[in-house]
C-alpha cells in the first residue's frame, strides 16, 4: 500500500523578505565576492593585452591596438541595456549565471589566439559577460540594502569589482615578466570564471523580491521633484528619462560615460606611453595596477559619503579631480609623477563611480529602477568605445600625449555640466 506522506513532504517555509544592509549581510557579503571575480575577469587583460598588441601581434597604429576596447565596450554597453530589462522580466539569479556562462571561454581565447580577430573575438563575449554579471551585482545589492544606505552598498560593490581589477592587473603583469605574456597571466581568468559560476549557480538567493517590497512600501519626495515619475513606464520612457530628460538621471548618465571614456584611455594606451618611456613590463604593472587600486580602496569611504555629503558636488569635484590627474600624465615622463597622476585618477574616479550609481537609485522608482541601471550603464559602458575610438584617433594623428589632453579637457566639461544641471538626489540631504 501506498504511503500518502510520500513525494509529499512539506516545503520549507519561505524565508522572510527584509530590506537592510546588516539583515541581508550574508548574502551581500557573497555578492561582494562574485563581483571581485567579475573584476578580476577584466583586470586579466589590463597589463597585458596592450603589450600583446604590439609585440606578438605587431599592431603599430594605435587605433587597431584599441580595437578590442572598442568591441568590449560596445558589447558591453549594449548587454548592460537588456540585463536590466531581462533582470525584471525573468529574475536577476539567472541572468548573473547566463553571464559568467559567457564568461568561461574567454581566458581560453586569450591564451589560444593565433591572430588579432580571436582577442577580438574573446572580448566582445568579456563586454556581454561583464555586461550581464556587473550590471546584475550591482541590481541585487540595491535590491538587498533599501535606500538608507546606498551609497555605502555602491561603495563596497565597486571597490570589490575595481579591487580586483587592480590586483588581478599586478599579479598578471608580475606572472607576464617572470613567464611570458601568455599562457600564465590568463590562467587567473581561468580560476576565476569557475568560481564565479559556481558561485552564482549554487549560493546567491534571487533578490527581485526585495524590489517589489520596495516598490509597495515606495515614499514620495517631499518636494514633488518626481510626481511624475510614477511606477508604471514602458521601456522607452525609462530610456527617455535616464538618458536626456531628468535631470539627475542624464547627469550621471553623461557623467559615467566620460567616466569610462578616460578609463578607455587608460587601459589602452597608458602602457604604451609607459612602454615608451623605457619601463619595465613590470613597473608598467605597477601603475596599470595603482590607478584602480585607488579607486577600488578609496570607494569604501566615497560611497559611505555620499550617503552623508550628498552625491551632485562630490560627482563633480571627482570629475575635475580626474582631469587633474590626466594632465599630469600628459605633462609627465617617468615613473614617479606617472604614479602620482595615476592615484589622482583613481581617487576621483573612486568619487564618482559608486556615487552616480546611488543617484539612479535615488531617482528611479523600485519598479523600474533595474531598468534604469541597465539604461545608465549602456552610456557608462559606452564610453570604453568612445574612448578607444577617440583616443585611438587622436594619438594616430598627433600622439598619445595629445590624446590625454583631450580626454582631460572632456573630463573636466562633464564635472561643469553636473554642477550646473545636476541636483541633490539624496532624499535626506535634499532641504540643505
Amino acid at each position: 500500500m501506498t504511503n500518502p506522506n510520500v513525494g509529499n513532504t512539506p516545503a520549507a517555509p519561505a524565508r522572510p523578505i527584509v530590506l537592510g544592509l546588516r539583515q541581508n549581510a550574508a548574502q551581500f557579503i557573497l555578492l561582494v565576492a562574485v563581483n571581485a571575480l567579475v573584476g578580476g575577469m577584466l583586470g586579466q587583460e589590463r597589463t597585458v593585452l596592450p603589450l600583446l598588441a604590439t609585440r606578438t601581434f605587431h599592431l603599430s597604429a594605435y587605433t587597431a591596438a584599441l580595437t578590442y576596447i572598442l568591441v568590449f565596450g560596445v558589447a558591453k554597453a549594449a548587454t548592460n541595456y537588456f540585463a536590466g530589462t531581462w533582470s525584471d522580466r525573468y529574475g536577476r539569479k539567472p541572468v548573473l549565471v547566463a553571464g559568467w556562462l559567457i564568461a568561461v571561454p574567454v581566458p581560453l581565447l586569450l591564451i589560444w589566439a593565433p591572430n588579432w580577430g580571436w582577442i577580438i573575438a574573446a572580448n566582445v563575449l568579456l563586454g556581454i559577460s561583464q555586461g550581464l554579471t556587473w550590471s546584475t551585482t550591482v541590481i541585487m545589492k540595491i535590491d538587498l540594502v533599501g535606500p538608507a544606505r546606498r551609497g555605502f552598498a555602491m561603495g563596497l560593490n565597486e571597490a570589490a569589482g575595481y579591487g580586483a581589477v587592480a590586483a588581478t592587473a599586478l599579479a598578471t603583469g608580475y606572472l607576464a615578466e617572470a613567464y611570458g605574456l601568455r599562457p600564465a597571466p590568463f590562467l587567473l581568468g581561468v580560476a576565476f570564471a569557475a568560481l564565479g559560476l559556481g558561485l552564482s549557480r549554487f549560493v546567491v538567493r534571487e533578490t527581485r523580491g526585495h524590489a517589489h517590497l520596495e516598490a509597495a512600501n515606495h515614499v514620495a519626495r517631499a518636494d514633488g521633484r518626481h510626481d511624475h515619475l510614477h511606477h508604471e513606464l514602458s521601456n522607452r520612457q525609462v530610456f527617455a528619462q535616464t538618458s536626456f530628460r531628468e535631470p539627475a538621471l542624464s547627469s550621471a548618465s553623461q557623467a559615467g560615460l566620460v567616466n569610462n571614456l578616460n578609463d578607455g584611455l587608460a587601459w589602452g594606451l597608458f602602457p604604451v606611453l609607459f612602454a615608451a618611456a623605457g619601463l619595465s613590463v613590470g613597473r608598467i604593472g605597477v601603475l596599470a595596477a595603482l590607478y584602480p587600486a585607488v579607486w577600488g580602496v578609496a570607494q569604501l569611504f566615497t560611497g559611505a559619503l555620499s550617503d552623508r555629503w550628498g552625491r551632485k558636488w562630490l560627482i563633480a569635484a571627482g570629475m575635475w579631480v580626474q582631469a587633474v590627474g590626466l594632465a599630469l600624465i600628459a605633462l609627465g615622463d617617468a615613473f614617479g609623477m606617472w604614479a602620482v597622476a595615476a592615484a589622482l585618477l583613481g581617487a576621483g574616479t573612486a568619487m564618482v563611480y559608486p556615487t552616480l550609481l546611488a543617484a539612479i537609485g535615488d531617482v528611479a522608482h523600485p519598479a523600474w529602477r533595474a531598468r534604469s541601471v541597465g539604461i545608465y550603464r549602456l552610456w557608462r559602458d559606452g564610453g570604453f568605445a568612445v574612448g578607444a575610438l577617440l583616443a585611438g584617433v587622436v594619438a594616430d594623428a598627433l600622439g598619445v600625449r595629445a590624446a590625454v589632453w583631450t580626454v582631460a579637457a572632456l573630463t573636466a566639461a562633464s564635472g561643469l555640466i553636473v554642477a550646473v544641471r545636476m541636483y541633490e538626489t539624496h532624499q535626506r540631504l535634499e532641504g540643505r
